[in-house]
């Protein structure tokens, strides 16, 4: 399937009962006691691991996420190998990623808040691709530009003023392009 064609609802619950059953099987192997919760979302799957005790879905989560992005990558490969198809699920676990993005939301109003100020690039710390992504999308709501600089894993993003009386339209809508592209691929 081209990257581009949308998923049928059937292809993308597929994808969440696929998901499901594979970290039930993990959540068993490591005596872990969770309920998975399937949805929809944005055209993705989403998979939410919840759990009453705090202590064991701390370790399902992980120090700044790790077990739950090591989670997601470990179930996409389990999907892409029973479907055939790259996925682009999303596993989260006791609303963590909620309370990332709002983090993330938060640090990138604080950048745009000083590049307005000072009129400086403001660089931010390195971050994976889902973080970069939300980034990039708010500093483009608020009506700046934001560009990904450097290799894994110290990519990071920088924010800056958009200079559009130095730079014609179509420019920034190709940068702009460039920048969604090369994130989706990165994640």
């Amino acid at each position: 399937m081209a990257q581009d064609e949308e998923r049928t609802l059937e292809q993308l619950n597929e994808e969440a009962d696929i998901a499901a059953d594979y970290l039930e099987g993990l959540l068993d192997i490591a005596d872990y006691e969770g309920d998975i919760e399937l949805g929809i979302r944005n055209g993705r799957p989403m998979i939410q691991i919840v759990a009453d005790d705090d202590v064991d879905i701390k370790h399902l989560i992980g120090r700044n996420g790790e077990v739950v992005d090591a989670l997601q990558q470990l179930t996409r490969l389990a999907v892409q190998q029973e479907t055939g198809e790259r996925s682009h699920l999303i596993v989260d676990v006791d609303g963590y990623l909620k309370r990332k993005r709002q983090q993330l939301r938060d640090m990138a109003l604080d950048a745009v808040d000083e590049v307005q100020e000072t009129g400086e690039p403001v660089d931010l710390k390195p971050m994976n691709s889902f973080e970069r992504k939300v980034i990039h999308d708010v500093v483009r709501d608020e009506g700046l530009k934001s560009r990904s600089h450097g290799e894994e894993p110290h990519r990071y993003v920088t924010v800056y003023l958009k200079q559009s009386q130095n730079n014609d339209v179509d420019d920034e809508l190709v940068d702009e392009a460039i920048e969604d592209v090369v994130e989706e691929f990165e994640d």
